[in-house]
This record gives C-alpha cells, sequence and structure tokens, in this order.
C-alpha cells in the first residue's frame, strides 16, 4: 500500500469524522448534549460540534404544541351524561427537564390532561359547564401547570373546544329556551300595553280639559278615512251631538227671525230635521235642498 493511499484513506476518515461532528441547531431549537451517558452542556441554535461516538445531541423544540384532548365521556354533577373535548398550547421552557426529568414530555402531558379535565369537569353541573367555561379553562390551566412545571414545560392555554349533549336533553334545554323567549315575548307586551294605557289616558286628560281637541281629532281621523277613497264615512258619536246642537241652533235662530213683524225667514234658516236610523243621517226641511244619507257603519 503506498503512501498515496494512505493518505487518501486518512483523508476520507477524517472528513467522515468531521460530518459526523456536525450538528445543526435550530433557531427554534436548544441542542442538550450528554456525553459517556452524562449530562454536557446546552447547545444554543447554529453550526455545533460534537465527539462522534462519545456525545449524544438532543435536539428540544421551543415552540408551542397544539395538543387535542380527545373527546371524553363524563357525568356532571348533576348527573347528566356528556362527552367533552378540549384543546392544549404547551411549550418547554428548560429543554434539560424535559430530557432529564420525564422520558416522553407529549404523552405525558396529553394523559394528565385527559384526567384533568374529566375531573374538573364532573365537579360542576350541566349549566356551570355550558355557562363557565372560562372558568373552567383556568383551573385546568392551573393544575397542569403545577404538574408540568417540574417537567420543564408551560402550559399557555386550556380550552374546551366541543361539548356533546344527549339528544333529549337537547330537546329539553330547547323547550325550555322556547319557553323562555315567551315568556320575555308575554313580558314585553304587557309593559308595552301598560305604557299605551298610561299614554292614553294622559291624552284623555288633555281632551277633558279641552273639548275642542276631540273634535279636531275626530276630524283628522275622518281625513285618514278619505285618504283611501272609502265610500262609507264613519262618524263617531261625539260628531252626532255636534250636528244635533247645530240643528237645534239653527231650529231657534229660524224661530227667533219668524217672530219679528214684517220679516220673513231666510232659506238657509228654514227648520230642518235631522233624523238617524239603520239607513243612515238624513237631513231635511229646506226647498231647494235635497236629503243627504251618509252610511253608518256600526
Amino acid at each position: 500500500m503506498s503512501v498515496v493511499q494512505v493518505v487518501v484513506v486518512l483523508l476520507i476518515l477524517l472528513i467522515a469524522v468531521g460530518l459526523a461532528a456536525v450538528r445543526v441547531v435550530k433557531q427554534y431549537e436548544e441542542g442538550v448534549v450528554f456525553r459517556l451517558g452524562r449530562l454536557r452542556a446546552v447547545r444554543a441554535p447554529g453550526l455545533r460540534m460534537i465527539l462522534p461516538g462519545v456525545d449524544v445531541l438532543h435536539r428540544i423544540s421551543r415552540r408551542v404544541v397544539t395538543m387535542p384532548i380527545q373527546s371524553q365521556g363524563i357525568i356532571t354533577r348533576d348527573n347528566v351524561s356528556v362527552d367533552v373535548s378540549a384543546v392544549a398550547y404547551f411549550r418547554v421552557v428548560d429543554a434539560v427537564k424535559s430530557v432529564v426529568a420525564i422520558e416522553n414530555v407529549h404523552v405525558a402531558i396529553n394523559q394528565i390532561a385527559q384526567t384533568t379535565l374529566r375531573k374538573i369537569v364532573g365537579q360542576h353541573s350541566l349549566d356551570d359547564v355550558l355557562s363557565e367555561t372560562d372558568k373552567i379553562n383556568l383551573v385546568i390551566k392551573g393544575i397542569l401547570d403545577k404538574a408540568t412545571l417540574e417537567w420543564g414545560v408551560e402550559v399557555t392555554l386550556v380550552e374546551l373546544k366541543d361539548i356533546q349533549l344527549p339528544e333529549s336533553m337537547q330537546r329539553a334545554m330547547a323547550r325550555q329556551a322556547e319557553a323562555e323567549r315567551e315568556k320575555r315575548s308575554k313580558i314585553i307586551n304587557a309593559e308595552g300595553e301598560a305604557l299605551a294605557a298610561a299614554a292614553l289616558g294622559d291624552a284623555s286628560d288633555v281632551m277633558m280639559a279641552h273639548p275642542l281637541a276631540l273634535q279636531l281629532r275626530n276630524l283628522q281621523t275622518l281625513v285618514e278615512l278619505g285618504v283611501d277613497k272609502n265610500t262609507t264615512v264613519v262618524f263617531p258619536a261625539p260628531l252626532m251631538s255636534t250636528i244635533n246642537e247645530l240643528t237645534a241652533f239653527l231650529t231657534r235662530e229660524t224661530k227667533a227671525a219668524t217672530t219679528e213683524p214684517g220679516l220673513a225667514a231666510p232659506s238657509s234658516l228654514l227648520p230642518t230635521r235631522t233624523s238617524f236610523g239603520d239607513g243612515g243621517v238624513s237631513t231635511t226641511g229646506r226647498p231647494d235642498s235635497t236629503p243627504a244619507t251618509a252610511g253608518l257603519d256600526r
């Protein structure tokens, strides 16, 4: 074997050893180095060198990990069976503890999250589980933090993701919600009627103090009825009284005019007669006038 061949073999061995000794630690990782089974050091991100066959490098991710917690069949405090699933977010804060203190940190967190979820939800009633999810999330997070900090892991967030109820319970809750909405509707309707009655009472007091206001309101009602081109005109009872009073006034004026000597009653002041019947209102008495009849709806 020549010298050249020996040099080539040595170069190949050096290159192989060099490649085996080079390790790359990414930006979101930390490297934990063990030398002959003993903890040696923690390597920061970048290009790092180790001794091949002597050192072992464990790369630990420092990113936040999203871990779904599978659905758990849980019986609540009021004996309702529900299926609850959740999701947990955690990250490694101590790379050495995550390697030395526990064998598989992901499996451990998954198992303890499931048992904690079952325990905490079972201590609450169904109404509390549905309405106080934020409090339950905080309680579960606090319990997980106490256990995982010893493993170099921090739980950043726990959220209940889905709550499955039995069909019978869903129907019962639907009926309860419908009854609640119907109760609110009746209460709102009653409050509206009370306010309307109070407003009408105030309006009646004003009309009692000002009688002409009622007549103006009647005339306004007639105008509103005439907008739709109705063939039937409805005369309110107060307006009938006004017509009678006007007829009596014209009769008195006619009698007063005829009693004076040498004066003849003008045709505009001749006695008139107003009758109210099922057919309507009829006014007669002047020779040059024709009976006017208006239908009266009852």
